[in-house]
């Protein structure tokens, strides 16, 4: 208080002490040992203010990253970058093996092995099978799916050297033994001008119909004919018949030439 103040100041001038400014012998500012304590808990409590205050800042910079980065899932900073990688697309899962639609290894196979050792094939046939030149035989093979079999099944379509006109159609089905014997014959068509081919699992065979007097180049039309598996065999399922246009083939030069008329100056 003040009182007690004015009374300390006044005893140490009467006793004739230091000036109001310090304390006696030892320098410390007036007030005593408590003013000087007073002086360096204000020191001490700036600095740790100061401290406290980066503290804070440094926490807060903490927070601000992490909220950009993760937490919730969603995106705190704003749309994303046009130029940001785009995430890689999942690839489609694998077909499955089951199913007439499936993809299936074709294993190739001889067709002329094929042809030669069945037993469903006359002699006349297979003696009538020949190279056209080399080692090179007039046969196209065909692989897919026709009877739902663990392999793909083969038609072999044989034809002649000179005009490759079709004189025989036939499918093979794959046997669960495999090996040399692993197929068996399942269908067979052997006529003139006869083909197979394999569309979306149907059995399509088209067979040229000949009017008398056709050339072998232009038939009068076909019989075009879909079979499909039913239980352990093939069946009929649907039938087309097209006729060619009779105009095909006319005009061919193939007539006679008429003669040029000799000139009067000539024929004097």
């Amino acid at each position: 208080m003040r009182g007690l103040d004015d009374g300390e100041v006044d005893g140490a001038r009467t006793h004739g002490g230091p000036g109001p400014g310090t304390d006696s012998g030892t320098g410390v500012p007036a007030g005593g040992a408590g003013g000087a304590r007073g002086a360096v808990a204000r020191a001490v409590g700036s600095k740790a203010a100061g401290v406290t205050a980066m503290a804070g800042l440094a926490a807060l910079g903490l927070f601000m990253a992490a909220c950009s980065t993760g937490g919730t899932g969603s995106r705190d900073e704003g749309a994303a970058r046009a130029d940001a990688p785009a995430a890689a697309p999942t690839p489609p899962a694998a077909a499955s093996d089951s199913g007439s639609g499936s993809a299936k290894e074709a294993q190739r196979v001889d067709p002329i092995a094929l042809l030669k050792g069945d037993p469903k094939i006359g002699a006349r046939m297979k003696a009538d099978l020949k190279p056209c030149a080399a080692d090179a035989y007039p046969v196209d093979t065909s692989y897919g799916n026709l009877t739902n079999g663990s392999a793909p099944d083969v038609v072999v379509n044989v034809m002649t050297c000179g005009d490759a006109v079709g004189i025989g159609t036939y499918v093979y089905r794959g046997k669960s033994g495999g090996g040399a014997d692993g197929y068996e014959n399942v269908f067979m068509a052997e006529d003139a001008a006869v083909y197979g081919t394999i569309d979306r699992g149907d059995l399509i065979v088209t067979k040229q119909v000949y009017a008398e007097g056709d050339p072998v180049a232009y038939p009068s039309g076909e019989d075009v004919i879909t079979y499909r598996w039913s239980g352990n065999r093939f069946t009929q399922h649907d039938w087309v018949h097209n006729d060619y246009s009779r105009a095909v083939g006319e005009g061919d030069g193939t007539g006679e030439m008429p003669q040029p008329t000799p000139s009067p100056s000539a024929a004097g």
